[in-house]
C-alpha cells in the first residue's frame, strides 16, 4: 500500500519534486490485513509439541487422527462435589456449583476415529538447533492408501514407491541393515516417533482415497523400550482406546471453517459507521495519523477469514464407541432404547458413523468431514472439571436436518404408521 501526498492538494509527486509526505510501502508481514492470510498448505499438520515424557510409565502413543462427523446433545447429571480451596485467600473456600446433583443439557461433537496403522519409526537427536532425524525405518508392506500420499497424480504414476525398500526384508543382508538402524536409534536417539496413517477407505462418507499420515511420539520407558515398542506395532492396527480413555482431557488440532475474503466489521468486529456516511459504512473511519506515515499493524483491515490452523485445549472425552460393541450404541443406563449413535437420516453432509468414534464436549474446529488431530494434554489436569466423572443419561439421536421429534424409526412408525419413511 502506498500513501500519497495530499498536503498541497496534489496527487503523486512528479520526478525530482520534493514531497512533504514520502511514499511508504507498508510492511504486510505485521499488518492486521495480512495476519491471517497465510493459508495452511495441508489439513493434517505435524504436531509441534507432544506431552512431557515420563520414563517410569509404560510405552504408549500420544496422538490420533479422526474425522469430524457432526454434533448432537446429551443429558447428564452434574457431579461437582467437595470443596476446593480458593488460591486467592487461605480462609476462603470455593462454594459448590449451583448445578451440583442437577441435570444439564450439553452440546457434544462426534469424531469418527477408525484404527490407525503404524508403518514406520523415526529416531531424533537433540541438537543446539532442536531435534534432527537420525534414522527412519519403514515396514515391509504399505497399503495403496498410504502410497498415494507420495504421489501427486497416482493414476499417471508408475506406482513403484517402496518396491525396492520392501525387498530388504526378503534377504538376510537387508534384515541386518534394518536391525542395525534400530540399534543406532537405541544408542544415539532421545526421541522416538512412529509413522502412522489412517484407514480412509473405511470412511464411507469420504470420496478421498489418499490416507492421512503423521508422526506420533512414543512416551514412556527408555529409548530401547520405545524402539522395540514401535517396531512391534509395524503393520498393526492401533485403536483409539489404546491412546485415550474416557473422562480424559485432550487437545484438538485442525483447520477452521473457511469464510473467504471478509471486511473489517465481520473479521474484526469493529463498529459500523453512521447511516449517512459517504462511500460506505462497514469500514474503519481513520486508518491512522499523518505521522508516522504508515499504517500501523494494529489497524483492522479486510482480508482472509477462516481456514486457519488452530489448537483447542481441554476437550473432555464423554464417551468412546467401539465398532461391533454395545459401546457403539447410544444406549445408557437410564435410556435402554436400542439406537445407534448416528441420528435419524444420518449426520448432515456426512452420513453414517460405522467405525469407532469419540464423543467430546462442545464443538471443535472445522466443517463436517474435516480431518482433526487428537493429542494428549500437555499439562497435568487437576481442576474439578477435569476430574469429574461423566455419567450420560441420554444421547439425542433425532434428525439433525430439521425439527427432529423422534429418537428411532420405530418410535416414528408408532405415531405415523408403517407407511412413513424411516430415515426422516
Amino acid at each position: 500500500m502506498v500513501l500519497w501526498d495530499f498536503s498541497q492538494g496534489k496527487g503523486p509527486r512528479a520526478k525530482g519534486e520534493k514531497c512533504f509526505l514520502e511514499p511508504v510501502t507498508c510492511d504486510s508481514s505485521v499488518s492486521l490485513a495480512m495476519v491471517f492470510c497465510s493459508l495452511p498448505s495441508h489439513l493434517c499438520f505435524a504436531v509441534k509439541a507432544f506431552p512431557q515424557d515420563h520414563k517410569e510409565k509404560a510405552c504408549m502413543l500420544t496422538a490420533f487422527i479422526g474425522y469430524k462427523a457432526g454434533m448432537t446433545h446429551i443429558v447428564r447429571d452434574v457431579d461437582k462435589s467437595g470443596s476446593i480451596e480458593c488460591p486467592t485467600s487461605a480462609n476462603r473456600v470455593a462454594k459448590l456449583s449451583e448445578l451440583h446433583k442437577k441435570e444439564t443439557c450439553e452440546a457434544v461433537t462426534v469424531i469418527e476415529v477408525p484404527p490407525m496403522v503404524v508403518v514406520g519409526v523415526v529416531g531424533y537427536l537433540e541438537t543446539p538447533r532442536g531435534l534432527r532425524s537420525l534414522r527412519t525405518v519403514w515396514a515391509q508392506h504399505l497399503s495403496e492408501d498410504v502410497k498415494r500420499r507420495f504421489y501427486k497424480n497416482w493414476c499417471k504414476s508408475k506406482k513403484k514407491a517402496f518396491t525396492k525398500y520392501a525387498t530388504k526384508y526378503e534377504t538376510e543382508l537387508g534384515k541386518g541393515e534394518i536391525l542395525s538402524q534400530l540399534e543406532k536409534m537405541k544408542k544415539y536417539c532421545s526421541v522416538i516417533r512412529v509413522i502412522a496413517h489412517t484407514q480412509i477407505r473405511k470412511m464411507k462418507g469420504l470420496k478421498q482415497k489418499k490416507a492421512h499420515m503423521m508422526e506420533i511420539q512414543v512416551n514412556g520407558g527408555d529409548v530401547a523400550q520405545k524402539v522395540d515398542y514401535a517396531y512391534s506395532l509395524f503393520e498393526k492396527q492401533v485403536p483409539v482406546d489404546a491412546v485415550f480413555q474416557k473422562d480424559e482431557m485432550i487437545d484438538i488440532i485442525g483447520v477452521t471453517k473457511g469464510k473467504g475474503y471478509e471486511g473489517v466489521v465481520t473479521r474484526w468486529g469493529v463498529t459500523r459507521l453512521p447511516r449517512k456516511t459517504h462511500r460506505g459504512l462497514r469500514k474503519v473511519a481513520c486508518i491512522g495519523a499523518w505521522h508516522p506515515a504508515r499504517v500501523s499493524y494494529t489497524v483492522a483491515r479486510a482480508g482472509q477469514n477462516g481456514y486457519h490452523h488452530r489448537t483447542e485445549t481441554n476437550k473432555k472425552i464423554y464417551k468412546l464407541g467401539k465398532a461391533g460393541n454395545d459401546s457403539h450404541l447410544a444406549m445408557t443406563d437410564y435410556d435402554r432404547t436400542v439406537k445407534d449413535i448416528t441420528p435419524m437420516g444420518g449426520f448432515p453432509h456426512y452420513g453414517v458413523v460405522k467405525d469407532d468414534y469419540v464423543l467430546i464436549k462442545g464443538c471443535c474446529v472445522g466443517p463436517k468431514k474435516r480431518v482433526v488431530t487428537l493429542r494428549q494434554s500437555l499439562v497435568k489436569q487437576t481442576s474439578r472439571k477435569a476430574m469429574e466423572e461423566i455419567v450420560i443419561k441420554h444421547i439425542d439421536t433425532s434428525s439433525k436436518g430439521g425439527h427432529g421429534r423422534f429418537q428411532t424409526s420405530e418410535e416414528k412408525r408408532s405415531v405415523y404408521g408403517s407407511g412413513v419413511s424411516a430415515a426422516c
